[in-house]
């Protein structure tokens, strides 16, 4: 990952190609890439001609604009979303990987206070634990969503700022990098701006390479949920009663715990495990193989969703780590 010293070298490797390879059908012409071109020169002082080059190279890929119109999430139901991350082979390989990664994982843990196997299921459930990184050029990802798809152009526009910089800052080469149709990479799936805001160097090497290394990666996983607030030792979801007259408004309200389970006790809806009444809990309602399921999630729980803003993804990561947890 890391580029030997000189500007001339640094260019070359992080564009990943010559003047003489853009061309016309990129994006260096279209507006939006041009005010950001020029926005990113002013502002940061990156090379006109250089970031030009970078866009012209830079294609629209439709399949990236049909992927994140249909995300799993929010296609299929909670018994079918499960079945594609909570299995035999992904526990098994978590398994592996844990042990393979034991000294880093048991570091990670007493450094940032967040469990072992909770972060091998992140790994597990972004990208099969390094086996599936993503196959789109980030460069193409992030140009499509921030110049072609209106409802989250701000958003993405924001990531493709952050992906020039945080190449530049790290050496790597941009119009070669490549990760999911959203722009995330590597190892935990990170985008550009939770790479600048979250990576670290685990391995002291002097490099922050959350792509290829998986020690940086663990390390990485644990920060971001620290710095969300990740409370150690505290319990994430539990599955929940409801009464026949239990308050249907209150499930699936949102991700982040708002009513205590006091409260909850009032409309019909009971955790099955102790916790203190002024507990703050969200009740989710999920459509399970065999029925609805009924669920309480409490702050850890919203922690997961910060990664993922979706109850689905947090309950796939939070049953993948217990499979995990169990048979290390």
């Amino acid at each position: 990952m890391r580029i030997a010293n000189g500007l001339a070298l640094f260019a070359g490797c992080w564009l990943g190609l010559s003047a003489s390879a853009a061309v016309a059908q990129g994006y260096a012409n279209h507006p939006a890439a041009q005010a950001l071109i020029d926005e990113m020169v002013r502002t940061e002082g990156f090379d006109q001609a250089e970031l030009e080059t970078l866009f012209a190279g830079a294609r629209r890929k439709d399949s990236i604009l049909e992927a994140i119109a249909r995300p799993a999430e929010k296609t299929k139901p909670w018994h079918e979303y499960r079945d594609i991350f909570v299995t035999e082979t992904r526990t098994q390989q978590g398994l592996e990987f844990a042990k393979r990664h034991a000294e880093s994982l048991q570091r990670a843990e007493r450094q940032y206070g967040v469990p072992a196997e909770l972060i091998v299921a992140i790994i597990g459930v972004e990208t099969r634990y390094g086996r599936n990184k993503g196959s789109y050029r980030v460069i193409d990802a992030l140009a499509t969503l921030a110049f072609d798809y209106p409802p989250r152009s701000p958003f993405f526009s924001g990531e493709l700022r952050a992906f020039l910089v945080m190449t530049r800052e790290q050496s790597l080469p941009a119009a070669e990098l490549k990760g999911s149709y959203a722009g995330a990479m590597g190892y935990g799936q990170f985008i550009p701006s939770s790479y600048r805001a979250y990576a670290v160097d685990f391995d002291d090497d002097g490099v922050v390479d959350i792509i290829n290394n998986p020690v940086d990666a663990i390390g990485s996983v644990a920060n971001y949920f620290k710095r969300h607030r990740w409370r150690s030792g505290l319990p994430v979801t539990a599955p929940a009663t409801v009464g026949d007259k239990a308050r249907a408004d209150w499930m699936n309200d949102g991700l982040k715990p708002k009513r205590s389970l006091a409260v909850l006790a009032t409309g019909g809806i009971f955790p099955t495990v102790e916790m203190a009444p002024d507990t703050l809990a969200t009740v989710m309602q999920l459509n399970g193989e065999k029925g609805d399921e009924y669920w309480l999630g409490w702050h850890n729980f919203y922690v997961i969703t910060r990664y993922n803003h979706s109850a689905m993804y947090a309950m796939a990561v939070y049953q993948l780590s217990e499979a995990i947890r169990e048979r290390l």
